[in-house]
């Protein structure tokens, strides 16, 4: 497949890394567009009859008693966006600004926002283009939703801000005109459309969800290459064990380490160097399980965040007025004509509440990982290993900073993770006087991961090199691939040198995929 059909209903988290990084082109489905033009004439009708529609025909927020001259509905949707682009910080990277803008565009395409078509092609267009804003990634308070990031995002759609377009940065009017994309001139309701949504916390947790799950199938490499290395029991990875307590999570774990390890020449039977392992070996199940299982809901959840109307406020068409179904304004008391409804789908507390759990798993992950880097370097714990894994310690100190950097990153990451959504702040002059932080949930999460991801990359490094002393060719299958990808990029370390470059090279096979990828070519699918 290379496109992708916005049809509002039916976008999936595997679809926005396909378009953020993979650069898959999108269009709007005919179904979208007829659902799209019939809640415009909506918002048109609302205007012709005078109606008082809030960030229609008012102000915004507490400004939402003001009433707008007809005359100056275009001025007011354009200074809404200009006003608002009030965001700080490093600019987010193109992968999330072009899953925000994916995520935006499929709002739209729902056909609850009345915009017109125009304007969500327009936006569509700067994404197949290549046309990303710059997105400063700090001001939102995650309701009325991403309103300030998403202000600067869409002032490029109206020839403002700054974007990069084929690796320059440039103003928003020169960015379009050399991609060849007229500006839009907003009309009624349309800035308020852009900008109120959780696509920013959205986009960016879609990411970090996806690249967690890759995480966590790297992190069972990592633990059974560990077991291995430390010559653990295999016993607490057996299938009665877990359907004793039957957690999907936890059965996936213990399954891909029984796969991972078959053949294993280094695993021994309970009493042949111990009765039993430490938690950070018998446990991975029961710690990487939950890890999975809450990974699991949150991409649900995100699942749903992604096929919402998310504006507010939003437009529901009469009976009868779609092609498909659509909305029908009488379910929620219309009359001929649709309806126009203000209420709270932008506010982003289900995003900052899956965010933060999604941010604690992965802290979680990254806590035991550490804690077996322990077992492997210490030699009070590894059974016989040489002290930080290097033979003539002393003159060299080994693997003795990889755990001591690993202890900080997990340190670090206790203290990100605690909930940013349990945080409130009143804006508005007040009348914005809960907000979900979903955006700082996001980002928390996204750098929790990145550490995570790390940790589990010196595991692997750890492992690998304990495993020298064990006899590599005595692995079992799925983790000698492993163990041979390490070693591809990353020789034994004979003498110190420094790690950080080969600490980089293996995070940077774990976020490609490419540990799952080589142990799954050998050992077979993982769950």
């Amino acid at each position: 497949m290379d496109l992708i059909l916005l049809d509002g209903r039916s976008l999936t988290v595997g679809d926005v890394v396909s378009v953020a990084r993979g650069g898959l082109r999108v269009e709007v489905s005919p179904a979208a567009a007829e659902r799209v033009n019939v809640s415009r004439t909506v918002v048109e009708r609302a205007l012709t009859e005078g109606r008082a529609v809030y960030g229609v025909t008012t102000g915004f927020g507490k400004l939402s008693e003001v009433t707008i001259d007809p005359g100056q509905v275009q001025a007011l949707q354009e200074n809404l966006i200009v006003s608002h682009c009030a965001g700080v910080g490093q600019p987010l990277d193109a992968e999330y600004v072009r899953a925000t803008m994916l995520l935006r565009a499929n709002a739209l395409a729902v056909g609850n926002s009345g915009v017109r078509l125009t304007t969500l092609n327009t936006l569509v267009d700067m994404l197949n283009a290549g046309v990303h804003p710059i997105v400063p990634e700090k001001g939102s308070l995650g309701a009325s939703g991403d309103l300030a990031p998403l202000a600067h995002l869409c002032s490029v759609m109206i020839g403002r801000g700054e974007a990069v377009y084929q690796g320059r940065k440039m103003d928003g009017l020169s960015a379009l005109r050399a991609a060849g994309i007229e500006p839009v001139r907003l009309e009624a309701k349309e800035g308020l459309a852009l900008i109120n949504g959780t696509q920013i916390m959205t986009a960016i947790g879609c990411l970090v969800a996806h690249d967690a799950c890759v995480l966590l199938k790297t992190a069972d490499v990592a633990a059974a290459l560990t077991l291995e290395a430390l010559r653990g029991i295999p016993d607490a990875f057996d299938e009665l064990i877990v359907s004793a307590r039957p957690h999907a999570g936890a059965r996936e774990s213990a399954a891909n380490v029984r796969t991972l390890t078959k053949g294993s020449g280094l695993t021994t039977a309970p009493g042949e160097k111990r009765v039993q392992d430490a938690y950070a070996l018998r446990c991975v199940p029961q710690v990487h399980g939950a890890s999975r299982d809450a990974v699991r809901h949150v991409v649900s959840v995100l699942g749903t965040e992604i096929n919402s109307a998310t504006d507010n406020p939003l437009i529901f068409p009469a009976t009868g007025e779609t092609g498909d179904g659509g909305r029908p304004g009488g379910a929620v008391g219309g009359a001929a004509g649709g309806t126009i409804i203000s209420g709270g789908n932008f506010h982003g507390q289900p995003v900052a509440l899956a965010m933060d759990y999604l941010g604690i798993a992965v802290s979680e992950i990254a806590n035991i990982s550490e804690r077996r880097i322990e077992r492997m370097v210490n030699p009070a714990l590894s059974g016989g290993l040489p002290p930080f894994l290097v033979v003539r310690s002393g003159l060299n100190s080994g693997f003795m900073l990889v755990q001591y950097t690993a202890a900080a990153l997990v340190s670090e990451n206790k203290i990100l993770a605690s909930p940013a959504s349990v945080d409130s702040i009143p804006s508005s002059a007040n009348q914005e006087d809960h907000v979900s932080m979903g955006t700082i949930a996001a980002r928390k999460a996204r750098e929790i991961l990145w550490n995570a991801a790390c940790v589990v990359a010196m595991e692997l490094l750890t492992a690998a090199q304990a495993a020298e002393f064990c006899g590599p060719e005595r692995l079992g299958a799925g983790t000698r691939a492993a163990y041979d990808l390490v070693r591809s990029r990353v020789p034994f370390l004979e003498v110190d040198r420094p790690l950080t470059p080969d600490i980089e090279a293996v995070r940077d096979m774990i976020r490609s995929g490419a540990v799952v990828e080589a142990v799954e070519k050998a050992a077979g699918p993982m769950a």
